[in-house]
């Protein structure tokens, strides 16, 4: 037993340290328990044949084919339209759409999928959307709550009760409880957010992606980083490619843009023609280059080739004392990377954002701090939010083609866009029938036969590109990490050590009550949460709360979900769920922003829920 706690006690240090992959710590974990002969091979090997395990591979991929399709952009965006103008109703309606959403798809998705709506729909509502980009987080988590498949911890209590030979729960035995944390939730957060976060992402202060292209490109000090350089008659790099030119190694410059202006010089008829600058790009004379990098260089090669400098302030008509930048087939936008993207950890040049999607990374926002020089080298990081250049078609396949990020920066006109594919119908009669055949008891399949022939009938029937791009939306590191702590539940019951912990709960709080004890479970549930995910915390905690209450002679399952609920409504902390993290740099929130706003609705969702799961599931 102590071998297992000592094991338990490490991997819970380097899961709040974050210095290790959570899914690294797992198996190192799971090896431990095998080498100290705490669990056979079989048995620690369960876990990756474990049905939930199966299930949430294939909620990932049922989820990812709505986004794919468009089908969820296109339903909430249709719903959100209902705000209008009014603030109140705007955030009620986040609060109730988010939430529904969250019931059926990952609430990291949800974010995902959400996040430049409600920013768009915030600003042009005349709101800061700081305000609701918390909210927004909170609300896919609390909707997580209303079904069997909502959350990993729905799963993780379903899968003990299972496992101890009790009756399983159905799939909308947690719609009550959900619904009661939505209500309290939005009751708690309507007056917290108008305290503390109504002035979060004015925008004045640059912080969100309702920020105008010129405000964007003055936060990154564009005008102070890249220079326009006019090749003029006599220029010595007429006729010649950007290849030819080499300035990379012979002045440490890029080339991101070429524009060609028409031969009318009146503002209102001359078009400028855009580019990015590729390797086989000519330069001809009167086109304007746009040239990133150190000033001292910049000036040796406008110098060498015969450029004519563009003052730094003004756009291509240099008679104009126009201080912004224009924007045409051209332009920037933010992207923030997700924790579970692949790109985590390489360096700029090697993710490949030019050589794939065919945009420049200008810059990096890593917290308040901005990386603007030497990027192609510059490693990135989970939260960092990127500037990036390309045409608007380019920005939006950014947005389509892959999920390690989220496109912030689009105009706020084509963020608030209805995506509709022929396939959305298709991907909307999957889910239905999957929710059918999980609802409904007379449908002899279960939940996770349901889950393998949606994901299944997703690739079949064309809602994903190819079977790679359905692979893509599987989480991997979660599936590890749930896989490799499902069999530290087992070592405990098997050492006595979740007997010790509940003979110690039950012994301190026991003689006070059920509802004593369940609160106890409870706190002490949430309290893990904050420096644990939500997963592993329900994981090791479920069979300490089905012990308990089995020793008190009463019913496990308010106490189970005493531990569901404790473990999803974690809101102190960015680092207790990825929608809280998600959504930190895209609002700018401090970790105090989530103390004020979070830690108060933490403990009085624990209050009213030590009141309500007694009435709602008598002991």
């Amino acid at each position: 037993m102590l071998v297992t706690l000592i094991i338990l006690v490490l991997s819970a240090a380097f899961f709040v340290s974050g210095k290790v992959r959570s899914d690294l710590v797992a198996l190192c974990a799971l090896i431990g328990l095998l080498v100290f002969q705490i669990l056979t091979p079989e048995e620690a090997l369960s876990g990756f044949s474990n049905s939930v395990v199966i299930m949430m591979v294939g909620l990932f991929v049922v989820g990812g084919a709505i986004f794919q399709t468009g089908l969820a952009k296109m339903i909430s965006s249709r719903i959100l339209k209902l705000a209008g103008k009014s603030e109140l109703r705007l955030f009620l309606l986040v609060m109730l759409v988010t939430s529904a959403i969250g019931a059926f798809v990952s609430n990291t998705g949800t974010v995902a999928l959400m996040l430049p709506i409600v920013v768009s729909l915030a600003v042009s509502a005349g709101m800061n959307p700081g305000r609701l980009l918390m909210p927004l987080a909170f609300a896919s988590s609390m909707g997580g709550m209303m079904t069997l498949i909502g959350t990993p911890p729905n799963l993780v209590i379903q899968n003990t009760l299972t496992g101890a030979g009790l009756e399983a729960l159905s799939f909308f035995s947690f719609f009550p409880v959900g619904v009661v944390c939505v209500t309290v939730g939005t009751l708690v957060l309507l007056p917290l957010t108008k305290w503390f976060l109504s002035k979060k992402g004015k925008k004045d202060e640059g912080t969100l992606s309702g920020k105008t292209l010129n405000q964007l490109a003055k936060e990154y000090g564009l005008s102070s980083n890249l220079f326009r350089l006019r090749a003029i008659n006599d220029s010595g790099l007429i006729g010649k490619t950007i290849i030819e030119l080499d300035v990379r190694r012979k002045y440490g410059l890029d080339i991101l843009e070429v524009r060609r202006g028409e031969a009318s010089q009146h503002r209102f008829l001359k078009t400028v023609t855009q580019k990015l600058a590729s390797p086989d790009t000519t330069v001809w004379a009167g086109d304007v280059l746009y040239v990133r990098g150190e000033v001292v260089e910049v000036n040796r090669f406008a110098g060498d080739f015969r450029l004519e400098m563009i003052d730094g302030h003004t756009t291509e008509e240099a008679e104009r004392a126009d201080k912004g930048l224009d924007f045409y087939d051209i332009g920037i936008a933010e992207i923030v990377l997700m924790p579970s993207s692949k790109i985590i950890n390489q360096t700029v040049k090697e993710a490949g954002f030019r050589d794939k999607f065919n945009v420049n990374v200008l810059g990096i926002r890593r917290k308040k701090e901005y990386i603007l020089q030497d990027l192609g080298n510059e490693r990135t990081h989970s939260g960092d939010v990127l500037l990036v250049q390309g045409t608007w078609q380019d920005i939006a396949r950014l947005s389509r083609e892959d999920a390690d990020w989220v496109v912030l920066g689009q105009p706020l006109a084509e963020a608030a866009k209805v995506t509709l594919d022929y396939k959305a119908p298709v991907a909307a009669a999957i889910m239905v029938l999957m929710v059918v055949m999980m609802v409904f008891d007379f449908i002899p399949v279960a939940p996770v036969t349901a889950v393998m022939i949606a994901g299944l009938l997703m690739v079949l029937t064309g809602c994903f590109r190819n079977v790679e791009a359905a692979y893509k939306t599987i989480n991997w590191e979660t599936i590890v990490l749930f896989a490799g702590m499902l069999p530290m539940s087992l070592a405990l019951e098997k050492t006595g050590a979740s007997e010790y912990i509940s003979n110690s709960l039950v012994n301190g709080l026991g003689s006070y009550g059920p509802v004593v004890l369940m609160a106890g479970i409870y706190f002490t549930t949430s309290l893990m949460t904050m420096f644990i995910s939500n997963t592993v915390t329900a994981v090791l905690m479920a069979p300490i709360a089905l012990q308990s209450a089995l020793q008190i002679n009463v019913s496990p399952i308010p106490f189970l979900f005493a531990v569901t609920v404790a473990a999803s409504m974690c809101f102190a902390s960015p680092f207790s769920t990825p929608p809280n993290a998600l959504v930190m740099p895209a609002g700018q929130y401090t970790f105090m922003d989530y103390i004020k706003v979070g830690l108060p609705l933490q403990v009085i969702m624990g209050i009213v829920m030590v009141l309500a799961l007694p009435l709602l599931f008598p002991f």
